[in-house]
Order: C-alpha cells, then sequence, then structure tokens
C-alpha cells in the first residue's frame, strides 16, 4: 500500500501499524500529513489541552565507567586523573536543593565502575530514603545493573531486588540507544546486548519498578533499524502489561550528539546526511512513534537535545510530555549540547505559547498541583493543535 492508503487505514480502524508500513510511512509520507495523524492519536489518548513536565534533577554519581561508549564524552577509563565518586553527603546535598524547588524525583546514573560493590547502591538508597522520603528515585540503567551483577555476582534479578527494597522507585531507560545488533556493535561493542536490555526492563516491570523507554538514533542506521527498536519495545509492552500490568510509562528519541566524542570524529568524514539526525528528521520520528505505539500512553519531547522551539514543534505533532527541568545533567551536555536546563518558567512559557496548558506532574505521570507563572506571558500563542 501507498503511505496515503496506510495513514487513511491506520486513521480509520485504529489498527495497529505494521513493521512494514511504519517504515513505508516514515520514508514517504509527507511530514505534515504525519504530524497531523499523529496529533489526532496524541489527542485521542492524551486530551488537546495538557502538556506535562517534571522538576527533577540527574545525578551523576560517578563518571568511572569501563564500557567506553563511543558517543559517551562523559565516562572517564577506571584510573584516569578525572575520575571521581560521589559521597552520600554529596548527593543529598543535590536533593536537597531540588527539594527547595519542588522535585519530585531524582534520576541517577553513572557508569560501569567495578569498585563499587551492591553494598555501595543499597546503603546510598537507604540513606536516601530515610533523609528524603518525598523524592522518587529512579536510579541505575540496565547496563549499570548488569555491571553491579557481575561484582556482586548475582542475578540481574537479584540486584533490582535489593535496590528496590532500599528504597528504588525505578528504573530509568538508558542504555538503550539502538536495540538492533549490528548498529549497537558499531557504536559500543561492550555495551550489552539488545536482549539483555529488554531482559532487565523485563524484569524490573516484573517487580513494579517505575520504566520508561529510550531511543538515540541517528548513528547512520537505516529506517528499517529505527522502526525495529520501536517493535522491540513495542513487543516488550505488550507482553510486560499482559504479565504484570507494568510496562513503559513513556518513549523518549533524541538525535545522537556528535560534537564531543570519539564516534563523531572518527565518523567525521562521511557523508553529514549518514550521521546525526536534524529537526525534521527528529520530527519525522516523534511522529511515526506516537502512530506506532499504541500501547504506549506518553510520548516525551526532548528539549534537551533539540530545543524548546522545536520541542514545541514535537508536541504539536505527537508528543504531550515536555520532560523536566533538568536542575542538572552532565551525560548529553559533555557531548556538546549548549542548553541543558530551563526553569519551571520557560517550559510553562513553552507549552503556553505552544497552545496547550502546562501541567506538574510525577514519574508516574500523576498530576500534581501546578503554580501558575510568575510573571505575564508575552507574545502570541500558536493556534490550537487541532488546526494544525
Amino acid at each position: 500500500m501507498s503511505w496515503s492508503e496506510i495513514l487513511e487505514s491506520h486513521m480509520a480502524s485504529g489498527s495497529r501499524l505494521s513493521q512494514e508500513d511504519a517504515v513505508i510511512l516514515y520514508r514517504d509520507a509527507p511530514l505534515h500529513a504525519l504530524r497531523r495523524a499523529a496529533n489526532r492519536r496524541r489527542v485521542e489518548i492524551n486530551g488537546d489541552k495538557q502538556v506535562t513536565y517534571l522538576i527533577d534533577r540527574n545525578i551523576n554519581y560517578t563518571n568511572v565507567c569501563t564500557i567506553n561508549c563511543q558517543f559517551c564524552s562523559f565516562y572517564r577509563p577506571p584510573g584516569h586523573e578525572e575520575t571521581y565518586t560521589q559521597t552520600l553527603d554529596e548527593i543529598s546535598q543535590r536533593v536537597s536543593e531540588l527539594e527547595a524547588i519542588d522535585g519530585t524525583r531524582i534520576l541517577m546514573q553513572g557508569g560501569v565502575n567495578p569498585d563499587l560493590g551492591i553494598e555501595y547502591y543499597t546503603n546510598l538508597l537507604k540513606s536516601l530514603r530515610e533523609r528524603h522520603p518525598t523524592i522518587d528515585l529512579d536510579c541505575f540503567s540496565p547496563i549499570e545493573i548488569e555491571g553491579i551483577a557481575d561484582v556482586a555476582k548475582l542475578s540481574t534479578l537479584e540486584v533490582l531486588t535489593h535496590l528496590k527494597n532500599a528504597g528504588m522507585h525505578g528504573l530509568p531507560g538508558g542504555g538503550a540507544e539502538m536495540l538492533v545488533e549490528s548498529v549497537r556493535k558499531d557504536v559500543s561493542p561492550k555495551k550489552g546486548s539488545p536482549d539483555n536490555w529488554l531482559r532487565v526492563m523485563s524484569e524490573a516491570q516484573s517487580l513494579g519498578l517505575i520504566t520508561s523507554a529510550t531511543n538515540v538514533f541517528g548513528f547512520g542506521e537505516s529506517i528499517e533499524n529505527r522502526v525495529e527498536h520501536m517493535y522491540r519495545i513495542r513487543e516488550l509492552q505488550d507482553s510486560s502489561l499482559e504479565n504484570y500490568s507494568n510496562g513503559f510509562t513513556s518513549f523518549i528519541a533524541w538525535p545522537v550528539q556528535l560534537e564531543n566524542n570519539t564516534y563523531g570524529k572518527r565518523n567525521r568524514g562521511r557523508n553529514k546526511f549518514e550521521l546525526g539526525a536534524g529537526p525534521t528528521e527528529y520530527l519525522r520520528h516523534v511522529a511515526v512513534s506516537r502512530l506506532f505505539f499504541d500501547n504506549i500512553d506518553h510520548i516525551q519531547a526532548s528539549w534537551p537535545t533539540m530545543g524548546l522551539s522545536i520541542s514545541q514543534m514535537a508536541l504539536l505533532g505527537g508528543a504531550d510530555d515536555a520532560g523536566s527541568t533538568m536542575m542538572e545533567e552532565n551525560v548529553v551536555s559533555a557531548s556538546g549540547t549548549s542548553k541543558i536546563q530551563a526553569s519551571e518558567l520557560e517550559l510553562q512559557d513553552a507549552i503556553v505559547r505552544a497552545g496547550f496548558v502546562p501541567r506538574r506532574r510525577n514519574s508516574r505521570y500523576e498530576n500534581l498541583e501546578t503554580p501558575s507563572p510568575e510573571t505575564k506571558l508575552t507574545g502570541l500563542a500558536a493556534p490550537p493543535p487541532s488546526q494544525f
């Protein structure tokens, strides 16, 4: 079928897109048609008025890592003079600063540090839970869980159980990148396989931990590869919802940042259209993901990598969440992104100018009491989504 026949059939019946159909839409459908359809689907799932956001802080507790991902400018190998591992008091101080601005969650990730036993993690979580009982602790990506399991000589399920009992609330979606073996081996040869990432996420969901799904693209992969990544996430979501009634809360995708890392330098001579992804391609990716994920409620716009103006366009083309204020972030910014923090007022302003009502949420996507903007917003708001 043609892209128009696929889109018409999908929107009329709500039928699930196949991988083949998604590839055709991604490759052939005009951007305006994709965005219109994705916005319709977003309205059906999440309504046409509200855009949510989160006040949180990324805490990168260590930069020691043995995985050596080629697109990562943050990590340092063991023994490097620039390595660090934060103490409990240092981390707790950062959480206190988050509490002072009404934050509700920390997203704590680092590297695969071979010098940290499981006691470091469980003691840290227990102490943070005692000191900061109102803050959700979403900590340690699947590759970190694998690293802890290797050091502790435990299964990943056992590690997750220990961490949950110590106070961990959720598992971040980091480290997924591209769940296609050939792409993953080229980008991060030492990182665990796609099957490992999916297995750890499934185990986390079986324990009732909050999880999100992520996707980094622009490594020179094909459209088929990008859709395969989405397909593997959708398959796991089907299984988890059926078996545990608990799956991914959201899907968040962003283009790889290539300015300051090995992967970007190694491929600097390649055709500019083969690496990275610009705003148009990003918006296409968001729209296709909204149409493809009939079993994940929320699609997040990635303003830290794309900027607030492009994230506004994503909200008008399938996304329903503006992400977080990111009071602190060190991993993406190390790769060259210039703006990785926004005040609550800035996010509210961006949401209002896109034609929506801003609403605070927590990591479970439960709505919270939301303050009104502290200053009068100026300028003209964009037309409401229904006109696009």
